[in-house]
């Protein structure tokens, strides 16, 4: 069984949810919008990658979980040039081993205007 988690975060007006969980696994989603209104944060790839981050941990400790519990982390940015600098942001979230298994993608470009970054993510729960 699938289930939606409520993770509090603006919902989108597109047909997906931030988080699902089944059984002991959880898949997520998190961008650079403020959880309260929606809005991307302004701002360049540091601040964009830190409030991604900070609404996965939302979702995540919303499933009962951390950051800890994640396995995989796959990361989008629209410019090779904002990798330095998210690396920099995720060091702050992600310290002890082991890390999560990681992919880092550059595109074209993200749906959202003024989005730099967007991940998704799996975790196992205990």
């Amino acid at each position: 069984m699938i289930e939606k988690i409520e993770t509090g975060i603006a919902p989108s007006s597109a047909p997906i949810s931030d988080a699902v969980r089944a059984g002991k696994h959880v898949w997520l989603v998190a961008i650079a919008e403020d959880p309260a209104t929606g809005e991307i944060v302004e701002g360049g790839i540091e601040a964009q990658a830190r409030r991604c981050i900070q609404n996965l941990e939302i979702a995540v400790k919303a499933a009962g979980g951390t950051l800890g519990n994640l396995v995989m982390v796959q990361i989008f940015l629209i410019d090779s040039a904002d990798a330095a600098g998210m690396n920099a942001v995720y060091r702050e979230f992600f310290t002890q081993q082991p890390f999560p298994v990681r992919a880092t993608v550059v595109v074209k470009e993200l749906l959202a205007k003024g989005l730099r970054i967007e991940i998704t993510a799996q975790a196992v729960l205990d």
